[in-house]
Formats: C-alpha cells, sequence, structure tokens
C-alpha cells in the first residue's frame, strides 16, 4: 500500500476533479485493488470518528442534555459500520454499472466502482469535522452537494454516458445510494441496538480541503509539518505490514495491523490505554464538595484500538450531584490531537436558556454547556492530545465545574500522555 498515492490521489479527485476523472478512467485496476489500496482504507475514518463523537464526545439531545454510547456498543457500531460501508459502496457501484445503458453508458463494473468509490473520497477525507460539536449538520450538507458534483463529472467519464444524460444519471444513482444506506442503517441499529449519528451513506459525501504530499517542507510545528510526518509514518507502518503478510506469521500480522491503525489515526503507533487501575486513582474521593458515591472504570478494545474509562458519581444524597467521567482515548488520541491542535476549532451557541461552546486556551481543547434555567451543564478538557475528562451535573454556575475539573489531577494525567505508546 502506497500512501503518498493515496494522498495525491485523495488530494487531486477533491481540487482538480475535471481532469482527475480522464486519469481514472484509464488506469487498469481490479475490484480487489481498489478496495485493498483505498476504499478499505478511507472508508474507517467515518466509523472511528463516529465513534469518537458518540461514545467520547456526546451527542447533544435538545431539551436533555448530552448523552453517549457506551464504548461496548460504541466499538460494535463503529465496528459493523465500516464493514457495511464497504458493502454498501459495492451495491452502490453494481447499481451504477446495471443503469448505464438506460443512460446511453456503458457497463463496467470495475468503471462502476472506481465512480462510486472516488465520488465518496470528500466524505471520507472531511469526517474528521464531524468530531466538533455543531458542525455534523454542515459538513453533511457540503458533502451532498460536492458528492453530486463529483458523480456528475465522473459518471460522463467513466461510464461513457452522454453528458446530456449525466444529471438525471446522478439523479437516480444518489436515490439508489440513499435507499441503500436506509436499509443499511437499519441492520445496524438492528444489530447493535444504539442511536446512530451521521451514518447515511448516500448524504454523506462531503468536499474538503486537499492534503498536501510528502514532497517538500513546512515551517516546523505546522499542519503541513505534521500531515508529513504522518504520511511517514503510514508508508512505515504499511511496509512493517507487507513484511508480516509475507512472513506468514500471525503473531506479526496481529501487531503489524494495530501499528497501522495507530499510524492511521495520527497517533504514532499502536497504543495500549491505560489498565483500570491505573485511572480508578484519578478519581478523587470527594468533588465540589460532594462525596463519591460510585465509581467504576473499564477497558474496551476492537479494530486494534483500545479505549479506558473510569467514571465516579458524587452526591449529597438529596438534590445534588456530578459525574465524573476521564476516558483515555488510547490509538484515537490522534483524532483528538488533530481537534486539538491542527484545526484550531471554534464553536459557539446561545439560546434563552443557556449557551454551548467549544474552543481552545492554553493548548487544550475545552468544551463547556450551561443550562441557566435548570443550573445544570458540562465541562470538559483534553488532556495531553489524549484524556479526556468530563464533569457534568448540577451546579451554582459553570465556574463550580471547572472547578471541579480543575481539581482532578491534569497534571498527573498530562504526564501519562505517552504511556504504553508503541512508535513504528
Amino acid at each position: 500500500m502506497d500512501t503518498n498515492k493515496i494522498l495525491a490521489r485523495a488530494k487531486s479527485i477533491l481540487l482538480s476533479p475535471r481532469t482527475e476523472w480522464p486519469v481514472i478512467a484509464e488506469e487498469p485496476d481490479t475490484i480487489s485493488g481498489l478496495y485493498s489500496h483505498y476504499i478499505a482504507i478511507l472508508a474507517a475514518i467515518p466509523a472511528i470518528v463516529g465513534f469518537l463523537s458518540a461514545s467520547l464526545i456526546g451527542v447533544s439531545v435538545p431539551f436533555l442534555g448530552s448523552y453517549r454510547i457506551g464504548l461496548t456498543a460504541g466499538l460494535t457500531t463503529a465496528v459493523l459500520r465500516y464493514c457495511l460501508a464497504l458493502v454498501g459502496i459495492f451495491v452502490v457501484a453494481l447499481i451504477v454499472d446495471a443503469l448505464a445503458p438506460t443512460f446511453g453508458g456503458q457497463r463496467n463494473r470495475i468503471q462502476a466502482l472506481k465512480v462510486v468509490a472516488y465520488a465518496y473520497t470528500a466524505n471520507w477525507v472531511a469526517a474528521i469535522i464531524g468530531v466538533v460539536p455543531g458542525l455534523g449538520l454542515l459538513a453533511a450538507l457540503a458533502g451532498l452537494i460536492y458528492g453530486l458534483y463529483l458523480l456528475n463529472l465522473g459518471l460522463p467519464v467513466t461510464m461513457k454516458c452522454p453528458p446530456d444524460k449525466s444529471v438525471g444519471y446522478t439523479v437516480v444513482t444518489v436515490i439508489a445510494a440513499i435507499v441503500v444506506g436506509v436499509v443499511l442503517n437499519l441492520v445496524i441499529a438492528s444489530v447493535a441496538g444504539v442511536g446512530l449519528r451521521n451514518s447515511n451513506l448516500a448524504a454523506s459525501m462531503s468536499g474538503s480541503t486537499g492534503l498536501p504530499d510528502s514532497t517538500g517542507g513546512f515551517a516546523n510545528g505546522s499542519a503541513g509539518a505534521r500531515l508529513q510526518a504522518w504520511t511517514q509514518r503510514m508508508q512505515d507502518a504499511s511496509k512493517q505490514v507487507d513484511a508480516a503478510q509475507k512472513s506468514g506469521d500471525a503473531k506479526a500480522q496481529a501487531n503489524a495491523v494495530g501499528q497501522m491503525v495507530g499510524a492511521v489515526l495520527g497517533s504514532g503507533g499502536k497504543v495500549e490505554s491505560l489498565a483500570p487501575d491505573r485511572i480508578k486513582p484519578f478519581l478523587p474521593a470527594t468533588l465540589g464538595g460532594l462525596p463519591r458515591t460510585q465509581l467504576s472504570a473499564e477497558r474496551n478494545a476492537a479494530m486494534g484500538i483500545q479505549i479506558s474509562k473510569a467514571t465516579a458519581v458524587y452526591s449529597d444524597g438529596a438534590n445534588r450531584s456530578l459525574h465524573l467521567e476521564i476516558t483515555d482515548t488510547g490509538s484515537l488520541k490522534g483524532l483528538v490531537g488533530f481537534a486539538a491542535g491542527w484545526a484550531g476549532v471554534e464553536q459557539e451557541s446561545e439560546n434563552d436558556s443557556g449557551y454551548e461552546k467549544t474552543y481552545k486556551s492554553g493548548g487544550q481543547l475545552i468544551h463547556e454547556k450551561w443550562n441557566k434555567q435548570s443550573l445544570n451543564g458540562e465541562y470538559g478538557v483534553v488532556v495531553g492530545d489524549r484524556f479526556s475528562v468530563n464533569v457534568a451535573g448540577s451546579a451554582a454556575n459553570i465556574d463550580e465545574l471547572k472547578g471541579a475539573v480543575s481539581s482532578v489531577d491534569l497534571n498527573g494525567l498530562e504526564g501519562l500522555k505517552s504511556e504504553g505508546v508503541q512508535s513504528n
């Protein structure tokens, strides 16, 4: 697998699709080659980001607050979403192939898979935007518009349909993709038994700025420099996977895949999250003047990703309680680091009942939400681009929740940010 080639193709199809589609159409390829060298790599990003948003950051439910899906259910859903996304892409490609004669085109299953896969590129690249609360809908809308544009440009070139029929071909394809997406969502919901977010296959094509390749140089500390480092880690990890596959050593193959997952997520390699006994001590005996009444800790793993979480409830036994949650994002720390350090994202909304905002302060990503009517809210901070510390509950004001978070040993967590990291 050539990571530089994947990034270069993604950049070209997003920034110069008119010149890139003819190149794609003329390339000799196979279905297995398209999947192994492109689709299977990029299609994992939305599933991973969906897990990060649903299980770690939480889904904002109007009037009810933020809801987080359990880690086990979230991981199960992510794996299922990824697998069914691979299936869905192929099903849509079959439909595109079958429709070709109807719109004056030529049937060719490989070309159909090309046009579907590369039209989805924008969604895969831009999916990281979904990790920021409040931007999911905007990304989906932009994705639908840009996806229609890419598909409309690509169908005449790959499927040889007359340009004047490409609009109708595009519309029918999108309708078919919506149907496929709905069916697959029902499968995911029935198997995983949880609510899903941003998983419609047809409506989730999204535009994005292109990614630079690994040639040239960027200023130290810039986003470009970090991207170059990521590209090099991916290249090294792919070589390890190739070597492990040739060796036939099952253990070496499993380890190489874990390293690859770490490289994809930008974490620098496979990350072993903290054991429950290591993370529990960071839950203090008292919080905001309230005694601890419940405590739990767990570590879960799937797809080569480990996540650890410790939670505690603090209550006066009457009306006031606080919920503290500390999450070690493990290999997902690369995505957390992207949100905290690369993107520089900010989001803020306010209404009559309160406000919600996400911002950076002192190099840390912070999310706070406050309802001035119910005197309830939450305050969270990302520590060391790896650990999420969040306090939610009732308080006199948001400053009490901030104080509760600051009473946690954040410096101690920061000191563990490199623990368990296995560099490539």
